[in-house]
């Protein structure tokens, strides 16, 4: 979308206002009026989403299941069933002025009319079709409209749009045509003489069908009234959402759909701002957190052992960390840094504080693996200090379990690491003050909600290794602080990533050799099946093994790792690979976090195509932990220009925000890393990287709203705080406060 400059009072008065008392749009081709719909003259999207599809005339089983197959069931959904693009069929004009390869509208009378061709499996012949508009007589053909023949009668009015070509004469070579009243009605049917929707469809609904629908939707909708207040649109030079609606279906030219699209990618944006805002003023007004006033003993030891100089970055961000947690109110931040930007060593700083502070820490992580590696490099890291360090997990035995969870109620245990085992119904802390969550699991209400039942509100740190674009921090972590480590350690060596083919991937493991031969250790990644195929992935992966072990790799040690492994199997392959006795590690993407190993120094990406772009830039992260030059190849037969892409940029870029904006320019927005879980309405206009402006517009004047009013109490906020509860879909009971 082009950039969208704001639209002045002046011009919106100007605007086509979509009401039931203007003629011109109640009248047209389709009935407006239906006895058995009975909805309001002036109605509200969350009603419209208690009215299903099935009321509307034309929508039976059949179409309904189609729709449905298009997340279309109510009345809602089918106005808000935005075109993909428009076709411009507006430019109407008179037969005697149309020149051959011309694009144009004409209406005229019917002279005659065949049919051309016979019915082919079912699909209906096409139609010649003569007419005449004063200035002079064209030939019309258009296919797959023979159902129209006993319409077009001679002196008939029809609306026909296309392309003037020659065959066999010239003819114009329709791709719509309307039988009208007559010429004043044109631009009020739905299919030609204007800007045309063309809609995301499926093989039970055709473009023709689906217009219909959308249009007799609107008409018998009523006036749809708009939950944002009026001072804010006119603050913004927007229209109102009813007519912003309207005139993205059915545009009247292309300023008034430009201004329609700003409107509605606004109107996306505000809401998910504003629900942000609401959880972020209501977690501040009702959870009390805890003031951390350590007095650094621990914390200075620490940094002064390390034995390498901190980052400016990690500097900053410990910094930024120490100071939220001496806060009396919870500290909720999110941590952003690139692979091996030196997360673990901000995240051991803030347990310590918690420590000095007489609190306990804990980390959650979401695998056994990356937990245990947790516990060896923190458990190492903190060797010389007066600090315990538990590992509680689902698959230690009971008396492990029972002796772990004592000293976590005790307060034996400084620092509790484990899965999400940690939250679990029996596990009660001592004094939890401090709660470090990573990679990929968001820290949300019903996490928050079992600790407050163990009897506090502790710190959150967020942490993760897949770098985040500045359009998605605000939309999924918008009501977090964020920290960001943007430098690697000095001495970190980039990756060299180069693609092959399948047909030559022996040449990945002539590298792979090579590394070994230097006294170097390599993974080896399988291909990534479908997570509901968990047994075929252990399957690609023992086959793989077996291949290497025995044709490549017959004098070389190889180890296996695979989610399917029971924990102590998989700790002890890591044990043995850690101390080299494993020279060639084949696995599952179970390594893309956590596992570091220095003197690795080589991966291979088999079936690099079928992941995505942050997940190969994870795996590959497992070997630019030590001194040597690291070497990731992908081996790969991608099929499509998007795969491709892919691949192309991981070669081409380290840095992984720039990677995490190709990905999102790739992917789309789609649901946001699984946003229905995060209490993130899914986005149908707006685009973030594109929309970046009207992100941050929307954000400020929302939470701007919510400092006002943090319940949205007031009469004129309430449309807005139902719209709220509508659209965030989780998470609301403790949204507003009653």
């Amino acid at each position: 979308m082009e950039s969208l400059d704001h639209t002045s009072a002046q011009e919106l008065m100007a605007w086509p206002t979509y009401r039931e008392d203007i003629p011109s749009w109640e009248e047209g081709p389709f009935p407006t009026q239906h006895k058995h719909l009975k909805l309001p003259r002036r109605t509200t999207l969350p009603e419209l989403r208690t009215v299903p599809v099935t009321k509307l005339p034309g929508v039976g089983p059949r179409i309904a299941a189609a729709l449905k197959d298009l997340g279309i069931s109510s009345f809602a959904d089918l106005v808000l069933h935005y075109p993909s693009r428009h076709e411009d069929l507006s430019n109407v004009k008179k037969i005697s002025d149309l020149r051959v390869g011309e694009r144009a509208t004409v209406v005229g009378k019917v002279v005659s009319a065949k049919k051309l061709g016979r019915p082919v499996r079912g699909r209906t012949p096409g139609l010649s079709v003569q007419i005449y508009d004063g200035t002079g007589y064209m030939l019309v053909t258009i296919w797959g409209r023979g159902w129209l023949l006993n319409q077009l009668i001679p002196d008939a009015w029809v609306m026909v749009s296309g392309k003037m070509e020659r065959r066999y004469g010239l003819q114009l070579m329709a791709r719509n045509l309307e039988v009208i009243d007559e010429p004043s009605t044109i631009g009020r049917t739905a299919h030609a003489g204007r800007f045309v929707p063309v809609y995301p469809i499926n093989k039970g609904l055709n473009a023709r069908r689906m217009r219909t629908l959308v249009h007799r939707a609107l008409h018998a909708s009523g006036y749809i009234l708009d939950p944002l207040p009026a001072e804010i649109l006119a603050s913004h030079g927007l229209p109102n959402l009813h007519d912003a609606i309207h005139e993205i279906h059915f545009p009247s030219d292309k300023e008034h759909l430009k201004t329609a699209m700003k409107r509605l990618v606004f109107h996306e944006l505000f809401l998910m701002q504003a629900g942000l805002a609401a959880r972020k003023a209501r977690f501040e007004e009702s959870e009390a957190g805890r003031k951390h006033e350590g007095n650094g003993k621990l914390l200075n030891t620490f940094l002064k052992g390390l034995g390498f100089e901190l980052t400016t970055s990690q500097e900053r961000v410990i910094r930024e960390v120490l100071e939220g947690m001496r806060l009396e109110k919870a500290m909720r931040r999110l941590l952003q840094g690139d692979v091996g930007s030196g997360k673990t060593v901000v995240a051991i700083a803030a347990l310590l504080t918690a420590v000095e502070s007489s609190g306990q820490g804990a980390i959650m992580a979401p695998t056994e693996v990356l937990a245990e590696q947790h516990f060896i490099s923190i458990s190492a890291a903190l060797k010389d200090l007066p600090v315990n360090v538990a590992l509680l997990t689902g698959s230690q035995s009971v008396a492990e379990r029972r002796a772990v969870l004592e000293d976590i109620r005790s307060g034996e245990a400084h620092v509790a690491i484990g899965t999400h085992a940690l939250i679990q119904k029996g596990v009660e802390f001592n004094d939890l003050s401090l709660v470090v969550v990573d990679e990929q699991h968001r820290f949300g209400v019903g996490q928050r909600t079992l600790f407050k039942e163990k009897g506090t509100t502790p710190d959150t740190l967020v942490m993760t290794a897949t770098p985040i674009p500045r359009t998605l921090s605000l939309t999924l972590y918008g009501d977090l602080e964020v920290s960001i480590l943007d430098e690697l350690p000095p001495g970190r060596k980039p990756v060299e990533t180069r693609m092959v083919q399948s047909p030559e991937r022996r040449e990945a493991y002539e590298v792979v050799r090579a590394e070994i031969e230097a006294r170097r250790q390599a993974y080896v990644v399988c291909p990534l099946v479908e997570e509901s195929e968990a047994l075929e992935e252990v399957r690609a992966a023992e086959e793989l093994y077996e291949e290497l072990t025995e044709e490549v790799f017959p004098d070389k040690r190889l180890g296996l790792l695979h989610g399917r492994m029971g924990a102590a199997e998989k700790r002890e392959v890591m044990r043995a690979f850690r101390a080299r006795e494993i020279e060639i590690l084949v696995a599952t993407a179970v390594i893309e976090v956590g596992v570091d190993v220095p003197n690795a120094s080589a991966m291979v990406i088999e079936g690099a195509e079928r992941f995505g772009l942050s997940q190969l830039h994870q795996l590959r992260g497992r070997v630019c932990r030590g001194l040597h030059t690291p070497k990731c190849i992908l081996v790969g037969d991608p099929k499509t220009e998007e795969a491709w892409r892919r691949l192309e940029a991981l070669c081409n870029h380290q840095d992984g925000f720039k990677l995490s904006e190709v990905d999102l320019a790739l992917r789309g927005e789609g649901t946001l890393f699984g946003s229905r879980q995060s209490g993130v309405p899914d986005l149908k206009m707006a685009k973030l990287l594109r929309d970046i402006e009207v992100l941050v517009e929307a954000r400020g004047t929302a939470f701007e709203l919510v400092a006002s009013d943090p319940n949205l109490k007031q009469p004129r906020h309430r449309p807005l705080r139902r719209e709220i509860r509508e659209l965030l879909g989780v998470d609301v009971d403790w949204l507003f406060r009653e």
